[in-house]
Formats: C-alpha cells, structure tokens, sequence
C-alpha cells in the first residue's frame, strides 16, 4: 500500500469494523430461511463454522490494524477523525501484531475463495437454495 492511501486503507478497514458489527446485529435479529433441499449435517457444521471463521477474520483484521497504528504511535484515521490508540507505543508489538495481520489476511483469500467455490457447488451441483436465499423476498 502506497503512502498517501494509507489513511484510505485504514479508514475502510475501520469502516468494515462497523459494517461487521451493523451485520451481527442483522444476523442475530432477523431470520434467514432454510436451505432447500436441507443439507446434510456435515454441511451445516462446515457452514458454519466457514461463517464464523470469515466474522472472525472481518473482525480481528480491522483490530490488528488499529492495534499496529497504536503500537507505532500513529494517529489511527476514520474520516476525518483520530481514533484513540487501543495500546501504548511498542515496536515490537507492532510488528507482531503486523505479522499476524499480514497472515490473517493471507488466509482470508483461502476462505473467500473456499467460501465463493461452496457457494457455487451448491447452487450449480447440489441445485439447492443456498444461493438463493440471499437475495429479497419476493412477494
């Protein structure tokens, strides 16, 4: 990443930090419909547990980031504003917090990836409704 777009890439990580928030409680308030043909139970677990390593990749990669400018003693942007550092200025945390930053992100594009390939195995081989029920309800 390149010196001016910085703040940027900080400021849109920060922003996914809020979006992931804003859709736990999405999640967690509404209703999802059933996959039909119901899946196995393997599948279901695989599932879920893929959704829960992805909310926990969308969460802690924004928090690494936040923790990195804190520990460098950077001034941690988000349009405009400069968010309080979380921990005291530490070089060495912060490059141990940058390499788990850099490994995280590493292996998120290996779950995107399984996740897009799932996802399209059930729609074009499986032809359930995995796919299908992400979109609106149509009446």
């Amino acid at each position: 990443v390149q010196t001016c777009a910085l703040p940027i890439y900080f400021t849109l990580g920060l922003s996914i930090l809020a979006l992931v928030v804003l859709r736990v409680i999405v999640n967690v308030t509404s209703k999802v419909p059933e996959i039909q043909p119901v899946p196995p139970n393997w599948q279901k677990k695989a599932g879920n547990l893929m959704h829960l390593a992805l909310y926990a990749l969308m969460f802690c990669m924004p928090v690494a980031g936040w923790l990195i400018l804190s520990a460098e003693g950077t001034p941690i942007p988000f349009f405009g504003l400069h968010l309080p550092a979380l921990i005291g200025v530490n070089e060495g945390t912060a490059d141990l917090v940058q390499g788990f930053h850099e490994t995280l992100g590493t292996l998120g594009y290996f779950l995107i990836g399984l996740h897009a390939v799932a996802g399209l195995f059930h729609h074009y081989v499986m032809r359930d409704t995995t796919l299908l029920r992400m979109l609106p309800e149509r009446k």
